[in-house]
């Protein structure tokens, strides 16, 4: 039976895994100056010991005293089921792999390796926190001890070739072994540490970090990292842990492809996959865990180059964090994780779950950076932790203690304001993402091009992602359907109606396209321009192991996103949809779903074709506008799934959610489909018929083949994306670029332009507008015209990446 690895919770179940302290706003002063004493190693392994357990909370109040107690109990099953036996420690962990290689079984077998090592750390956090029933308890520490020697003298040792997955044998296994050995360091021997020692040198020699490529990358080589420093610390060696400091560095710079933090606030894991919210996570973790175990120390971090992560923290993750949760379009094969199928303590972590991890990670960090960022952290942190209402963290089952301690230290820190939620558009031109964040409401956009895959398989997981980079649209409320993604969405949606794509209906098998973000389509035109507040943004889609072809647009505004698609067209023989929407209304929603003022029937299931249609709304969530009217599919359906169905390490408990989908149905093999709506999250029945009514409010420019673009008067908007060279209204461009405008009451106007394309070495732009100087300009515009319009000239656009090129110029 094989099972895969869950590397991905680093920040969630076991108490290392946050590597919060406690509740003070600096739990590790507390006994620094008598740390320094001569044993430098030892004052090492004392202050890893309290970043695994945590300190300053009290283990007889709540919610700890209920977390120390289930700590407990679960050892207490380990203790009692370990029954070592030729090639497992348990009974359903058998490592002993009859046909050694690289295949999932193989996987499976050593991930097993890995669980065993797994829960040998949750028995010696039993054994060392108070209030877990098994404090001190010598059978217990006898079991562990006697644990380790089994799976060390099984296949965890230096004369054992490794199989599998690389991870287990240099990460997961290394990492909790070396914590196993922290909290029990008194209870081995000298040749104990010694022999295992010798087996994480096997395993992890110093070649491992010799060259910042493959799998030692980004959030790989953090981990590897970890194990080499504490290597050195367990075993004494001064070099291991200089050489795993040292290690670190070149994660730490901006880099222009492959893994890495991205200056544009990207963060590439696997070379093409957004994952901010998992490995991301799991960096941003390590990092700050590792920076407050060596600071003080002679292997302190001192690297300047640090302060690019402390930079991340708003750059890169706090626009994907709201109101609690991270969001999926970042957490790559994460999605796929449910309750595991054999063994239930084992349940992944939703948007939600993965995001507390986060939020814990950051209080972490702040412990070394300046008092500005730490305090301004600490308030987001806090608003966010205010604003969970859908999944409360410090009621979080999967958190560990000690980042349970962090959160709740800022809780409870009175000097603390919470602040929030940043507003604000974001767009991630090197990992194909964009956010949109309004007073009330957020939206994200996942797309996919050469650089970045349609999505990410892997271990048996995210079997049916196939098409969440296919212009997926997720938005939250700020205080409602905050549970949108998080009910049990991903084993349950049509994984073919992913609300804001547009795909063909052919069948695809599981895995398709090929694992590790394999699967990336041949385009060049993904990205867009914004000025911070407002966006004009465009994806070239073509489909995954299909013929369709599309030209996707999202026009981000104040209250609402206009989505714009033309030129589709496929031949696969098949039916081709553009999704308006597909919300989970959860186990037994019957949310209205009102169009052009009557409601409709709210049984399931229940279809119907709305032709004509100029607006809809679905109750407590938004409203949808189709201008000047559009036949649009409705669907009710109950929709069944197992977790198992998308990741093979899952349960094979089938759920059932509610959907309520809208969808515009282009036929089978279409030539030039078109759609067009607006998307206006949290309007009521009639904010959503007046902007259907208000005909003049939105002006579609163009939505062809060639340009897509709108105007929107009363807000001084226009964006336009030119898929080719030409005019469209007011604006003529002569290259493929994309370029959005805001005039301002003020007399100015913001021209925004980039170059998706990454291929232009010139273009040329002109504005049928009055203009009468240029206020600001980038380099790139290399001259300028003003008078009775305005023609911009740039020169070579091709190394900007995407970015945004803003102008500012006087009307007229």
């Amino acid at each position: 039976m094989t099972r895969f690895s869950t590397r991905r919770t680093f920040l969630r179940a076991t108490g290392g895994t946050a590597l919060a302290l406690g509740l003070t706003t600096s739990p590790l002063a507390n006994g620094q100056a008598a740390a320094a004493a001569a044993d430098e190693f030892s004052d090492l392994r004392a202050k890893w010991r309290s970043l695994i357990l945590g300190s300053g909370f009290s283990p007889t109040a709540e919610p700890f005293k209920g977390r120390l107690a289930q700590l407990g109990a679960r050892a207490a099953e380990y203790q009692s089921t370990m029954a070592p036996a030729t090639g497992s420690l348990w009974p359903e962990l058998v490592w002993a792999d009859p046909e050694p290689d690289t295949d999932q079984e193989s996987y499976g077998y050593s991930q097993r390796m890995n669980d065993s090592f797994s829960r040998l750390s949750v028995m010696a956090q039993a054994y060392c926190q108070q209030g877990t029933g098994l404090t001190g308890n010598a059978a217990l520490a006898a079991d562990i001890v006697a644990g380790l020697d089994h799976v060390y003298a099984g296949i965890y040792n230096e004369g054992q070739t490794r199989f599998g997955n690389f991870y287990s044998w240099q990460i997961g296994a290394p990492q909790a072994l070396l914590d196993v050995c922290v909290l029990m360091y008194e209870q081995l021997s000298a040749a104990q540490i010694a022999s295992y020692c010798r087996a994480v040198d096997h395993f992890v020699p110093d070649s491992a970090v010799a060259v910042y490529s493959g799998t030692s990358t980004g959030a790989n080589r953090v981990d590897l990292c970890r194990v080499l420093i504490l290597r050195g610390i367990v075993g004494g060696s001064s070099a291991k842990i200089a050489l795993g400091r040292s290690a670190l560095s070149p994660v730490f710079p901006y880099v222009s492809s492959g893994d890495g933090l991205y200056a544009d606030g990207s963060f590439i894991q696997h070379t093409s996959v957004p994952y901010a919210g998992t490995y991301g996570a799991v960096m941003l973790g390590g990092l700050g865990s590792l920076f407050a175990l060596l600071a003080g120390s002679s292997w302190a971090v001192t690297d300047p180059n640090r302060q690019i992560v402390f930079d991340a923290v708003e750059n890169a993750w706090a626009p994907f964090l709201y109101n609690g949760l991270i969001m999926d379009s970042v957490s790559g094969r994460g999605i796929s994780r449910g309750i595991h199928r054999d063994d239930p303590h084992q349940v992944q972590a939703d948007d939600h779950l993965r995001g507390h991890g986060i939020l814990s990670a950051i209080v972490l960090l702040g412990q070394g950076a300046s008092a500005a960022e730490n305090a301004r952290w600490r308030g987001l942190v806090k608003g966010w932790l205010q604003r969970d209402y859908y999944s409360p963290p410090l009621s979080d089952p999967l958190l560990g203690l000690v980042g349970l301690a962090w959160l709740k230290s800022v809780v409870d820190d009175t000097s603390v304001a919470a602040i929030a939620e940043p507003t604000g558009h974001r767009l991630f031109p090197a990992m194909a993402r964009a956010t949109h964040r309004r007073p009330h409401w957020a939206a994200s956009i996942s797309m996919a091009g050469k650089r970045i895959t349609h999505y990410e398989t892997g271990n048996g997981e995210n079997l049916r992602g196939w098409h969440t980079g296919s212009g997926m649209l997720y938005w939250w409320g700020d205080s409602y359907a905050n549970g949108q993604y998080s009910d049990a969405f991903w084993p349950t949606v049509d994984p073919y109606r992913l609300p804001g794509t547009t795909n063909s209906r052919k069948v695809l098998a599981d895995a398709a396209g090929g694992d590790w973000g394999a699967p990336k389509p041949d385009v060049n035109w993904v990205g867009g321009a914004t000025d911070g507040n407002r966006a004009a943004i465009g994806q070239y889609l073509r489909g995954l192991q299909s013929t369709l072809m599309a030209k996707k647009s999202w026009f981000c505004l104040d209250d609402s996103i206009v989505c714009l698609g033309a030129g589709i067209k496929c031949t696969d023989g098949t039916g081709v949809e553009s999704v308006i929407e597909n919300r989970n209304l959860g186990r037994s929603g019957v949310h209205p779903l009102t169009v052009d003022g009557t409601v409709k029937p709210v049984s399931h299931p229940w279809t119907e074709n709305l032709t004509g249609a100029t607006w809809a709304h679905i109750g407590g969530m938004g409203g949808y506008v189709f201008p000047g009217g559009a036949t649009v599919r409705a669907l009710r359906e109950e929709r069944t799934g197992k977790w198992s169905d998308i990741n093979r390490g899952m349960a094979e408990t089938a759920i059932t959610r509610r959907y309520l989908t809208l969808y515009a149905d282009h036929g089978t093999n279409p030539s030039d489909a078109a759609y067009a709506y607006l998307l206006m999250p949290g309007a009521n029945t009639t904010q959503t018929a007046a902007r259907a009514a208000d005909t003049g409010w939105l002006q579609i420019l163009a939505n062809t083949d060639n340009q897509q673009g709108v105007r929107v008067p009363s807000l001084g908007f226009t964006g336009v994306n030119f898929w080719f060279g030409g005019t469209v209204g007011t604006l003529t461009a002569s290259a493929p670029c994309a370029v959005m405008i805001s005039e301002k009451s003020s007399g100015t106007a913001v021209i925004c332009v980039s170059d998706p394309m990454r291929m232009q070495t010139g273009l040329t732009l002109t504005w049928n507008r009055a203009v009468t100087s240029v206020i600001s300009k980038p380099s790139t515009v290399t001259g300028s015209a003003t008078g009775a319009s305005l023609s911009l000239t740039f020169g070579d656009l091709s190394g900007t990446l995407g970015a945004t090129q803003k102008i500012t110029v006087a009307l007229g």
